[in-house]
């Protein structure tokens, strides 16, 4: 059981080294806004994710430029992407998000977009204009798909159900676009089977990229209030590798896998509390992910692993 990794499937696509680089142009999401609800997602706090630099009172330009000064100390060669992530980048006037986009990959050393959206939020005239940038710079659009549980997209408040999101990843692709997924694992009442059944159903999309993240209860969101009103059990950082495990064992092994878990701010995060960076639990998991091809995943434990990453980093 074997996966492609998403920075060397990037450093394949564009020939060198790239990193992301996030852009807050100060877009909001339909169901905050209220054309199909308010609130937002129960999970949702933007600041979890939004570097320092990443304030929609600065231009894209301006953004890019700070982000690029932030990397090129330590990678002076670095090339990057336009990553539009806050709220709902294709939420907006096609002219407003042309202007946008176009400022974006203008930078010096920006060679692509990556843009962060929902499948309710891509009309068919911004799609054939995807299509043409796609032709001039690379171009993946990723959607936030969460859950293929329509009961699950509705107690979370996201307005939109599975169905939509298999209609847009299609129209997506039929356009020849790059399309990556965004998937949560761990609402408590979705069980292991329902989610081996939801790896099947995201493995029939035409995905490119994916990313599985923990549930994660952020101070100040709906989810949080909930929680402290009637806490659940949370699971363990073996738990949930396993879980993951289990879960790509039913993904095709030609899907990049670009990241396992997300990473929280610590003032922010009421749990789960892991200390796991996403680079070591990468790690966790291709050491697992070997003992279980070899027919060894009882000789050593999760600690055992998490102590030979730590010894490895260290060299």
């Amino acid at each position: 059981m074997k996966y492609v990794e998403f920075g060397s499937w990037l450093k394949e696509q564009l020939g060198t080294k790239v990193q992301k680089i996030s852009v807050n142009a100060g877009f909001t999401c339909p169901n905050r806004d209220g054309k199909v609800g308010t609130g937002g997602c129960t999970f949702c706090l933007n600041q979890t994710f939004n570097p320092a630099y990443c304030q929609p009172t600065q231009t894209v330009s301006e953004q890019l430029e700070e982000g690029k000064r932030f990397f090129a100390r330590k990678y002076p060669t670095m090339k990057y992407l336009a990553y539009f992530q806050a709220y709902t980048n294709t939420y907006g006037d096609l002219g407003r998000l042309r202007t946008l986009y176009e400022e974006a990959i203008s930078v010096e050393d920006v060679v692509g977009l990556v843009i962060g959206t929902r499948p309710d939020c891509m009309p068919d005239a911004l799609l054939d204009y995807l299509a043409e940038l796609n032709q001039r710079t690379f171009l993946l659009v990723e959607y936030g798909i969460e859950s293929a549980s329509d009961d699950t997209l509705r107690r979370v408040n996201r307005g939109h159900t599975f169905a939509q999101t298999k209609e847009a990843v299609r129209r997506t692709v039929e356009q020849g676009i790059r399309v990556g997924g965004h998937v949560i694992l761990g609402f408590p009442w979705e069980s292991h089977d329902e989610l081996m059944r939801q790896a099947d159903e995201i493995a029939k999309l035409p995905l490119t990229t994916l990313k599985l993240h923990q549930l994660q209860i952020i101070r100040g969101t709906a989810l949080a209030h909930e929680y402290e009103r009637h806490p659940w059990p949370l699971p363990k950082a073996e738990d949930y590798i396993r879980l993951v495990l289990d879960y790509i064992a039913h993904l095709p092994q030609t899907l990049v896998l670009e990241r396992f878990v997300s990473q929280c701010p610590p003032d922010l995060l009421v749990a789960p509390n892991w200390g796991l960076k996403n680079y070591e639990f990468a790690n966790l998991l291709k050491n697992l992910l070997d003992e279980r091809e070899n027919g060894l995943a009882s000789k050593s434990s999760l600690s055992e692993n998490r102590q030979t990453v730590y010894d490895y980093e260290k060299e």
